[in-house]
């Protein structure tokens, strides 16, 4: 008797859970994208935030005319409020980084739909770069003090971290600085004797379009102060992500429209302002089952890394 009780409890409480569960779906897709309810689309920190607000804002407007749905935009403090925000509702659509987008989806069942396109390319790099003259190689790392982006960055924390570790260089301390700019004026002001950040290649001029770029206009050396020392493995592009749970019909409008957004000319010119990206292109998890691969090859377990 005793165990035919404890048995409809545990049934009990999962109906209860399962009921809870369909209580936020409903509550989180009711009149979503109304104008009391607006979509909402979160953006990561991993630049200044008042631009990337900016760009944001440029792109719900456009997305507004197309679809007729209302939109909201956050930039939170850090890459694990956004994903955070996905697995709580509180977060419809999200552009997150590689990594976080590997973390939402092992976490909160988020789904990539579009992947971001530059210079033509779908996968990118990350980069080690230190003062000219004062560090040679990654090898010189040793002992010294890095200064990462966050610890959801691929390209600025994930694949550069597990390079050190697989050759054995352990440095002497690490930042998190915030963003790809901020890690980069780190070892600027000598805060710190190397940075992590994203590589692009040159534009048509020439011009280096890595993170150093976005320093250029304030920083007119930082191109001469600053080298790269070496780089990590390529890594698929950046994501726009899809909480789960959407109402299929909307989701796929907005996706579409996106879509459409990023091969306008006015689209192209406002996503190179929020994150260097020249468009956009149609993508699955399954684009980023190389990146789970990486990530167990260094042992490296993605929902531990944010605790």
């Amino acid at each position: 008797m005793k165990r035919i009780m404890i048995a409809l409890c545990l049934i009990l409480i999962s109906l209860m859970a399962c009921q809870s569960e369909d209580t936020r779906i409903a509550k989180a897709n009711k009149k979503l994208g109304s104008r009391q309810k607006p979509i909402k689309m979160y953006f990561v920190p991993s630049l200044e935030a008042g631009k990337v607000v900016a760009s944001g804002e440029a792109i719900a407007k456009a997305l507004h005319e197309a679809t007729g749905y209302y939109f909201k935009v956050a930039v939170p403090t850090s890459y694990a409020a956004v994903i955070e925000a996905m697995g709580s509702y509180q977060a419809d659509i999200a552009w997150l980084p590689t990594y976080a987008y590997v973390l939402a989806h092992q976490k909160y069942n988020a789904n990539v739909r579009l992947m971001t396109v530059r210079n033509g390319l779908k996968n990118y790099r990350g980069q080690f770069v230190a003062l000219k003259d004062e560090i040679q190689d990654i090898q010189d790392i040793q002992g010294r003090i890095i200064a990462y982006t966050d610890a959801a960055s691929a390209s600025g924390y994930i694949y550069p971290s597990a390079i050190l570790k697989v050759n054995g260089i352990v440095p002497k301390d690490h930042i998190f600085a915030g963003g790809h700019p901020q890690a980069i004026l780190a070892v600027y002001s000598g805060r710190a004797d190397v940075a992590c950040s994203y590589w692009s290649p040159v534009n048509e001029s020439g011009v280096p379009m890595d993170a150093r770029e976005k320093l250029f206009e304030t920083h007119n050396d930082i191109f001469e102060k600053i080298r790269i020392i070496g780089f990590t493995d390529w890594i698929p592009n950046d994501t726009v992500t899809f909480r789960k749970n959407l109402p299929q019909d909307l989701e796929q409008k907005v996706v579409n429209a996106l879509y459409d957004f990023g091969q306008r000319q006015e689209g192209q010119q406002t996503l190179k302002s929020l994150y260097d990206v020249d468009g956009l292109d149609y993508a699955t998890d399954a684009d980023y089952d190389v990146v789970r691969t990486a990530l167990k090859a260094m042992d490296m377990d993605p929902e531990s890394m944010l605790d």
